[in-house]
């Protein structure tokens, strides 16, 4: 069942991570990166199915190298804590195959990431043949129309005219000069150090302090930057890749698998749960599914109401059953609209039982796969700690050995973000919102087994009660056989569609927002051939014709006779 995960991640130098490294592990390849001299060798990791580099126009064809692209990456960026790349972990839908992942991601990517002047460097990874997922490493500075790195922050000198201070970068400065605009320097005013224009120093005389400017203390960020730093624009890449993969499900004639981006509590859903409902219950309510052991045991109560009904209307109908064909025709009618009503409940608790068993099924699995994330993370994490200790004890001299460290740091590091992508899938799978949630996993699975007992009862009881009908209804077609088989199919049919309309009624009354008109159609359709009782139509047609011929005939009969007279 395709579900939606789409996580943000950025690869900053701050937590131990780097561009070249994060590319060589996501597309198993080995990779030399120029800023620390470590060589990333990932070429014997396996899961990999497909890798692209996707470049918009402007950035040097090079790039397609994915060595040459993030070397670059790295030597853009000078300080110790830089942010170097954005990461999105998306989960694809297990509905489509590895072609429509392909064309699914490239339409994504291009429209939303290299029509917007980035790079994307792109991975799809399943190791398991159950978790197909693609890794997207994006470039976070913006390129000019030459192919070179933009700023991500300017710097914006705080400038003075006429009282008024303004900031302008480099670039508007220019403009703003011939304006009157001027930049502001450090004087001496007596033993003060005092911000202020040079025309304004020089009607004093005072001596400048320095040659550096008044500017902001972080400059001015990059628009371009600034956008794509933005809570707004995640949420964005989030809707539009809800919508890119609902267009190929549906294209796959599978929009029953549709998903959907908006969190639990935008969509209405506790996050957590309270005393009727939770997890499980949100799980049996989107499943079409009455809700919680309360809900299942006042919904069959309702039902049973609704056949009581059916069965005493059926009873007085039965009593004044003769050889007539309007009485047979109504108690035949009748017991087919309990026939119907009947097959509802029984194809929508199976549905339910279906859904209740496919999802415990799965949640056993994720639950299984989350306790051995949550393990191997463990371990990953502990094995880093002691290398790190080991490498600051390690003499500088050693380059050959701190390098070594740093390359299986760097490893781990890069596995230990893999798992943590997986940990969160995990979450998102098994309708948890954190860590904590996880506990109550075996709560919900003692639930989902004591709800599977109560509906395989109400089936049971249903099949009973199917049975009786069909029974009833074999002992009205013998009785049938006397009459004129157009006559009697013409009389069924007159009140067949009140019938049917009154066992909707009765059905979606009795279900409210849970009744499902597909189910119907299908109950209708399921009664139909438990009762083996087809109405012969061309039967019908000629004695619907020979009434109309001798309603015609007594018609002329008539008014030859009013003539005569």
């Amino acid at each position: 069942m395709a579900i939606y995960h789409l996580e943000a991640k950025v690869i900053s130098r701050s937590t131990g991570r780097s561009a070249v490294a994060a590319s060589a592990y996501m597309s198993c390849s080995k990779i030399l990166n120029d800023y620390d001299g470590v060589l990333h060798d990932f070429t014997r990791k396996h899961g990999l199915i497909w890798k692209h580099i996707f470049l918009p126009e402007n950035a040097p064809q090079e790039w397609l190298d994915r060595s040459e692209l993030w070397n670059a990456v790295e030597r853009a960026e000078k300080t110790k804590d830089s942010r170097l790349a954005r990461e999105l972990v998306l989960a694809l839908p297990v509905e489509l195959n590895k072609d429509q992942w392909i064309s699914l991601l490239s339409d994504y990517i291009q429209s939303n990431f290299i029509a917007d002047g980035m790079c994307a460097d792109v991975a799809i990874h399943d190791t398991d043949g159950h978790n197909p997922h693609a890794h997207i490493m994006l470039t976070v500075r913006p390129l000019d129309d030459k192919g070179e790195w933009q700023y991500k922050t300017e710097k914006e000198y705080l400038c003075k005219r006429n009282g008024e201070e303004k900031g302008f970068t480099a670039a508007e400065f220019l403009q703003a000069k011939s304006q009157g605009w001027e930049k502001q320097y450090q004087y001496f005013v007596g033993k003060k150090k005092v911000y202020m224009p040079p025309s304004e120093a020089e009607k004093y005389g005072y001596e400048r302090v320095n040659k550096y400017p008044k500017s902001t203390k972080y400059g001015r960020q990059n628009p371009i930057t600034a956008r794509w730093n933005s809570d707004e624009q995640l949420v964005v890449w989030r809707e539009n890749w809800a919508q890119i993969t609902n267009k190929y499900l549906d294209e796959a004639n599978r929009s029953d698998a549709h998903i959907d981006h908006r969190s639990n509590a935008a969509r209405g859903i506790d996050e957590q749960p309270t005393i009727h409902e939770g997890y499980v219950a949100q799980a049996m309510e989107r499943r079409g599914l009455i809700a919680d052991r309360c809900e299942i045991n006042r919904q069959i109560k309702a039902d049973n109401a609704l056949l009581r009904e059916l069965k005493a209307a059926f009873a007085k109908i039965s009593q004044a059953v003769k050889n007539t064909v309007p009485t047979l025709a109504e108690a035949m009618e009748s017991l087919r609209e309990k026939v119907i009503v009947i097959s509802y409940h029984i194809l929508h608790t199976k549905i339910g039982k279906r859904n209740i068993t496919d999802y415990v099924k799965e949640l056993k699995a994720n639950y299984e796969g989350y306790k051995g994330i949550i393990k191997q993370i463990a371990a990953k994490k502990k094995e880093r700690k002691e290398l790190q200790n080991q490498k600051k004890s390690t003499p500088v001299i050693k380059v050959i050995t701190h390098r070594d460290l740093a390359r299986r740091i760097a490893e781990l590091t890069e596995e230990i973000e893999e798992l943590k992508s997986e940990k969160a899938r995990l979450l998102i799978a098994m309708e948890r919102t954190d860590d904590k949630d996880v506990s109550t996993v075996n709560d919900s699975l003692d639930r989902m087994e004591s709800a599977l007992a109560e509906l395989d009862k109400r089936e049971e009881k249903y099949t009973v009660e199917l049975n009786e009908a069909l029974q009833q209804y074999d002992e009205y077609k013998e009785q049938s056989k006397e009459f004129n088989e157009g006559e009697f199919g013409k009389a069924r049919l007159d009140i067949r569609s009140d019938k049917e309309r009154n066992a909707l009624n009765q059905i979606s009354n009795s279900y409210g927002k849970h009744f499902s008109r597909s189910t119907f159609f299908s109950s209708v359709r399921d009664a139909d051939m438990k009762l083996e009782d087809d109405i012969d139509m061309q039967s019908v047609r000629e004695y619907a014709y020979q009434q109309r011929r001798q309603s015609k005939q007594q018609q002329r009969n008539r008014k030859h006779h009013e003539q005569e007279r």
